[in-house]
């Protein structure tokens, strides 16, 4: 599966008295299907994932394959701290169409430990990865205190034939230089669309129905006759094949152009739920060649995506969210929304941040 460009993760909306909110996450689903970006998330950190019990995160991820676009890939989060567990939400979100997993250090092991905890570590993704049926993102938190993966580690799990990628919320430029170089073996094949654009699983399906077609006997229309060739009402997409490496994601907002440079080939941060254009543009500039405008768009992210991002986390994006055209709403309790002043805070700084 293609990563390239801006993956959205999705926030999970929830009613005031703490429920979840299917019908405002429909809603900000069809609307970020209609902006540039090239993916979607389900369950990242950004969706509160372990606020939720087992069923609600079954609906969530049900509710946003029915409402995103056809032409969206959809990543979902499906880590659990037992291997067996992860299985069992991945297998789940492979019977929806997802087109691949996102997968994290579980809560028991520090990301960066060795001996017998860094052992369990690569087991633990090595044993989900042998038995998903989807392909497998690494995924580290933005800075999260220990549970950033080490090189050594991710280089080992990259030669993994199901494992394509890995969402660092690192983001230092030598780190990326040097994962890249350590992986340049990994050579992967990636259906994609004739303008290179990614061939998402249910665009396939679509593709395999179109082909195919069918034959519908005359006899179930009349008292007899030969079989009738019946045409799919749905058009084929044409694909052909690209030839990836490991792919890199970066997870920080205020980082991505320097992501970018240092060999990343699209980005997942947390602050395009609230504003997904202006992230876009950093990567759009950047694909056209563009760093002096990529630098410029990436400066004007800086600030409001250290304080929202880093600082107010889920509940200042939310607010970013509401700002700007999507449902954001509360956090799950324990997690509190913003104060007054926070709020003015954000609406003063993503004043030039409007949709």
């Amino acid at each position: 599966m293609l990563l390239e460009g801006l993956q959205l993760p999705l926030t999970t909306p929830f009613y005031p008295d703490g429920r979840l909110n299917l019908r405002k996450l429909e809603h900000n689903v069809r609307r970020y299907s209609k902006t540039p970006v090239a993916g979607l998330v389900a369950l990242s950190d950004s969706g509160e994932p372990t606020m939720l019990s087992d069923e609600e995160m079954r609906q969530t991820l049900r509710c946003v394959i029915e409402a995103a676009a056809i032409e969206k890939v959809l990543l979902a989060g499906v880590s659990r701290d037992s291997v067996s567990e992860t299985l069992r939400l991945a297998e789940y979100a492979a019977e929806l169409g997802y087109d691949a997993v996102l997968v994290r250090p579980p809560s028991m092991f520090r990301a960066g430990a060795g001996g017998v905890a860094g052992k369990g570590l690569l087991t633990y993704f090595q044993a989900v990865a042998d038995r998903c049926t989807l392909p497998v993102v690494l995924y580290n938190s933005v800075c999260e205190e220990g549970k950033i993966l080490p090189l050594e580690q991710v280089i080992e799990l990259a030669g993994h034939p199901q494992i394509i990628g890995l969402v660092d919320g690192a983001v230092e430029g030598e780190r990326i230089a040097k994962l890249k170089a350590a992986t340049i073996s990994v050579k992967r094949n990636v259906s994609v669309t004739q303008v290179f654009a990614a061939a998402t699983g249910r665009m396939l399906a679509v593709h395999e129905t179109a082909v195919g077609g069918g034959l519908i006997s005359v006899d179930t229309l009349t008292d007899g006759g030969a079989a009738l060739a019946v045409a799919s009402a749905k058009s084929a997409v044409k694909t052909r094949t690209k030839v990836v490496g490991f792919q890199i994601l970066v997870a920080s907002t205020a980082r991505v152009f320097e992501g970018l440079q240092a060999g990343a080939v699209g980005a997942m941060p947390a602050f395009a739920a609230a504003a997904p254009q202006a992230c876009y543009e950093v990567l759009a500039a950047w694909k056209d060649g563009d760093e002096g405008l990529a630098l410029e768009k990436q400066t004007r992210l800086r600030d409001v995506a250290a304080r929202v991002e880093m600082e107010l986390g889920v509940a200042g994006i939310k607010y970013g969210c509401d700002l700007n055209g999507y449902y954001g709403g509360w956090p799950r309790l324990p997690l509190l929304p913003p104060t007054g002043e926070e709020r003015a805070e954000i609406e003063g700084m993503m004043q030039g941040l409007r949709n």
